[in-house]
């Protein structure tokens, strides 16, 4: 199950959305075509990811900042971006620029403190921007959690795309997250969950006083939970079941 874009316009340009995507690629290229080895790619992300040991025996908490922009591969990086890109113009448009930014920042710092929480001895470096864009979709949950989101499904040897309400989407892939962090022992390294599922709550309480603020429960009851925006009618097509060979 693979969210590919939403049905939630915003209502200005999402400047500072496309300058993080725009920071991260390039950011990834710099290192990913310049170090040498394997070996200086592991010592970069040692010296400039966060490894939890470090930050809490040691004082060096500047990971919490420079992991946001790093990524383990390409996969991980386009991952990231496309859900940054789907989820973060709309809560963009309801902070504004500079405190979307201030918003993204504080979610990948709690996602940090989350995974450092889990394992605070870690000598593992985590990298990625995963726990900021996973508060951003926190967020977007609480405002818009029948905002229709495409899903691109798969099924053994078969694919097809589904409209699917926020709520749905962003709750089980929130669950997942939880499910996974339960039963993946912290010290395998992998996918940091509770990164996720730390920032995924900050940014649902961060997002709170907005909500409340925007009256709450008549918040939804003015759009019944779409975006205040008309939403993007995509052209119907017909998408077969397809077999991958």
């Amino acid at each position: 199950m693979f969210p590919i874009r939403d049905h939630n316009p915003s209502g200005r340009v999402p400047h500072v959305t496309r300058l993080l995507v725009a920071l991260n690629v390039l950011i990834f290229l710099g290192y990913w075509f310049l170090l040498p080895s394997d070996a200086a790619l592991e010592r970069f992300f040692f010296d400039w990811g966060l490894v939890p040991g470090r930050a809490v025996y040691e004082g060096a908490w500047g990971g919490v900042l420079t992991s946001m922009f790093l990524h383990a591969g390409w996969a991980h990086l386009l991952g990231n971006m496309l859900f940054l890109w789907i989820f973060g113009d709309n809560l963009e448009d309801q902070f504004g620029p500079l405190g979307f930014l201030l918003f993204y920042l504080a979610c990948g710092a709690a996602a940090a403190g989350a995974q450092i929480a889990a394992d605070p001895g870690s000598g593992i470096p985590m990298v990625g921007a995963s726990g900021a864009i996973a508060g951003v979709m926190g967020g977007y949950l609480l405002l818009f959690p029948r905002a229709r989101v495409d899903v691109l499904f798969f099924f053994l040897i078969f694919f097809r795309i589904f409209a699917i309400p926020a709520w749905a989407v962003l709750g089980f892939w929130f669950g997942s997250q939880v499910v996974a962090g339960l039963a993946t022992p912290v010290d395998l390294g992998g996918v940091a969950y509770w990164a996720h599922a730390g920032g995924f709550v900050a940014g649902l309480l961060l997002v709170l006083p907005l909500w409340l603020r925007g009256g709450g429960v008549r918040f939804w009851q003015r759009s019944a939970g779409h975006p205040a925006h008309p939403p993007v009618v995509y052209a119907r097509t017909r998408i077969p079941l397809v077999r991958r060979g």
